[in-house]
């Protein structure tokens, strides 16, 4: 017995104690600051309970988070019966100082006030708001602590103060009316209806222009009206949102678990750069889209039509799980100058484009399908190229087309293309791209019917034409060969990143200097190895000519008149090579024959300035002729000296009419040459 009477006195006093902790002032006072700190370790937030106050019945709480954010709570309860009703009140009039609880930047200010009643099964909460300027009422029933329905009401919501509460800019202002009337949001058993609508809604172009810098007229209206019946799984809807720029409707039937679709929507925007805010592309123009979306989350069928950039557009795509499975598309008659509005491109070009697509698999490594496409009555904006490309000449005309045919295979794109313009004509019978390193492999043959139509971006004359033929690896590194017959001979070439070699067979002068609407003064065959740096713009060229005969020329006639030295007959051999630094170009030719030499060391010439610097010592049958040029490579300045070969009586008389002879002729010789 004196145990029962000490058990039950140790129950009595912590039943006691606990009384006087939970239910009395002196309790209050206690566990009050308890809580306090639980709340501010919880929120990050500086709070203060400024009011605590708890009883057998009866609760009254004041909290404080930050200056002028206050959050009340009064009202009574049952321990036993679990049954609760009290009144609360939310004033926040410093949203900012919320940051570290909410995790996301507000502004302004939030008020709200209502009834929460019920029991731990169900719970009544009926309040009141005025977010945004508006007069909100709701109503939540919770069942077990989860949402079983939510009736609500907006009225003359200001959209443009809500947009400045989530930290956003006025981009828009409207009155938005919201009737949210759900009688049950349990799964399955859905049963309520939303009706939403905006009225005197308009964009902000100031702010449009200053944030996304697109400009729209300075009254753009818009309203918008959202009408959805939800029944069981069933949700029934439609849409509009209606402006002076834009038009956006979608209407049908949306199951949303397990996914089931069956809807129609469309699309008509007579501005897209207004949508740069939402979807971050950078577009302009008008756009026109319809089409439907049916089936489940493992087959979704979205078609679609459009008449983009005055083309008859039309795809199909099958999605499963979301992730495109097929793809069907096709595209005529396709605008290129109004695509490149749309894109915000310069005017490079106008033509037709189209595409036939038939992608029978879309997953990614398991590509199956083939892409036509084609391009026709394509012209070049020859005026645009050469003021963006800064040539010193206009472009010729160009007209081209093209037509392209890709194999999709796994993770393997090949691609034929043929490319015919009045330029150049460009064939590859297999471009392949792996999209799964990214690497390319190609072969391509390019013939130049009329060099000539490129002086615009060689600025050097050519005659005749020219076809180059190769293949293109690109990687971790760029491979490229380039092989041609030029000249009577060939150029084998190689570019590895940014090295550059070629190697130049047998290349006939004679042809070589017709070829550049030179002079065709010297007949020889040139064997050379060209290494040069894209980079760095540094290279080296040495080359060895065997064979030279000189044709027909001033110099080498009035020699033979006064001096009666014969070089026409002479057969030349010997090396030419130069050391090139930018446009700075340093050279050393030495030919030889039996009696006869032509040598010049360290010419000097600069491509950019167009200047000379050299002097040529020629020597014809042990008799010397010092030959020195300066100035413009077009007009050099000339200087001779032939005492040992000419008398001076002779050497006055022909030494003007020499000059001459030689500021055309030689100047010519080292042009072609270097």
């Amino acid at each position: 017995m004196k145990i029962f009477i000490w058990i039950s006195s140790i129950v009595i006093s912590l039943i006691v104690a606990l009384y006087v902790l939970a239910f009395t002032s002196i309790g209050n006072s206690i566990v009050g600051p308890i809580v306090q700190n639980k709340i501010k370790e919880q929120t990050a937030l500086d709070a203060k309970l400024k009011l605590f106050s708890l009883n057998m019945s009866e609760l009254d709480l004041i909290l404080e988070i930050g200056k002028g954010n206050v959050i009340s709570i009064k009202g009574e309860y049952s321990l036993f019966s679990q049954t609760f009703n009290m009144d609360y009140k939310v004033e926040l009039e410093d949203l900012k100082a919320l940051k570290p609880l909410l995790k996301i930047k507000l502004n302004k200010s939030f008020f709200t006030n209502g009834n929460i009643k019920g029991d731990m099964a169900f719970i009544n909460i009926d309040g009141v708001s005025d977010v945004a300027s508006s007069d909100t009422s709701y109503h939540v029933e919770l069942t077990e602590f989860n949402p079983t329905s939510i009736i609500a009401k907006v009225k003359n919501l200001k959209l443009e103060q809500l947009l400045q509460t989530a930290a956003q800019a006025p981009y828009a202002n409207a009155d938005v009316n919201l009737d949210v009337n759900f009688r049950s949001i349990k799964s399955h058993a859905l049963d309520g209806d939303i009706i939403l609508n905006t009225q005197e809604g308009r964009l902000n172009s100031k702010v449009m222009k200053n944030d996304f810098n697109i400009t729209i007229p300075s009254r753009t209206d818009f309203a918008m009206n959202l009408d959805a019946k939800l029944k069981g799984d069933d949700v029934n809807y439609t849409y509009k949102l209606i402006s002076n720029l834009f038009k956006i409707t979608s209407s049908g039937n949306v199951v949303p678990t397990p996914l089931k679709t069956d809807i129609k929507y469309a699309l008509d925007i007579k501005e897209l750069e207004l949508l740069k805010a939402i979807t971050g592309a950078d577009l302009r123009g008008a756009f026109k889209l319809n089409g439907t979306v049916k089936g489940t989350k493992s087959n979704l069928a979205v078609v679609g039509k459009s008449d983009v950039a005055s083309s008859n557009t039309s795809f199909e795509a099958i999605l499963k799980e979301f992730t495109p499975s097929s793809v069907k598309a096709s595209i005529k008659h396709l605008k290129l100058a109004k695509v490149l509005y749309m894109l915000k491109q310069p005017h490079y070009s106008d033509g037709i484009f189209s595409l036939d697509a038939n992608i029978a698999d879309a997953r990614s490594g398991k590509l199956k399908g083939k892409i036509i496409t084609s391009v026709k009555k394509g012209l070049l904006d020859v005026k645009y190229m050469t003021k963006a490309y800064e040539f010193k000449t206009p472009m010729p005309q160009t007209a081209f087309q093209m037509t392209t045919n890709t194999t999709l295979d796994g993770y393997f794109l090949d691609t034929k293309i043929d490319l015919d313009s009045t330029l150049a004509i460009l064939n590859i019978k297999k471009a392949r791209l792996n999209l799964k390193n990214s690497k390319i492999s190609s072969d391509y043959k390019v013939s130049i019917p009329k060099l000539d139509k490129l002086y615009f971006a060689t600025e050097q004359r050519m005659k005749g034409s020219m076809t180059i033929n190769g293949e293109l690896n690109k990687g971790d590194d760029l491979d490229l060969t380039m092989l041609s017959s030029v000249a009577g001979g060939k150029i084998d070439a190689k570019l590895h990143n940014d090295d550059f070699h070629a190697d130049i067979l047998s290349v006939q002068t004679l042809d070589a200097l017709h070829m550049l609407v030179y002079p065709e003064i010297f007949k020889s065959s040139l064997d050379a190895k060209l290494d040069y740096n894209l980079a760095s713009k540094k290279g080296k060229f040495d080359g060895q000519l065997k064979d030279g005969k000189f044709t027909k020329n001033q110099v080498f006639s009035l020699v033979k008149q006064y001096a009666n030295i014969d070089m026409y007959v002479e057969t030349f051999k010997g090396d030419v090579n130069a050391d090139i630094n930018k446009e700075k170009i340093v050279a050393s030719m030495n030919l030889k024959s039996n009696t006869s030499s032509i040598k010049t060391k360290n010419t000097k010439l600069n491509t950019k300035a167009k200047t000379i610097d050299s002097k040529i010592d020629i020597v014809a049958n042990k008799s010397p002729i010092s030959v020195t040029l300066k100035g413009k490579t077009a007009s050099p300045k000339v200087s001779i000296s032939a005492q040992d070969l000419l008398n001076k009586e002779v050497n006055k008389a022909i030494e003007k009419e020499v000059g001459k002879a030689i500021e055309k002729e030689v100047g010519n010789i080292l042009k072609g040459l270097f």
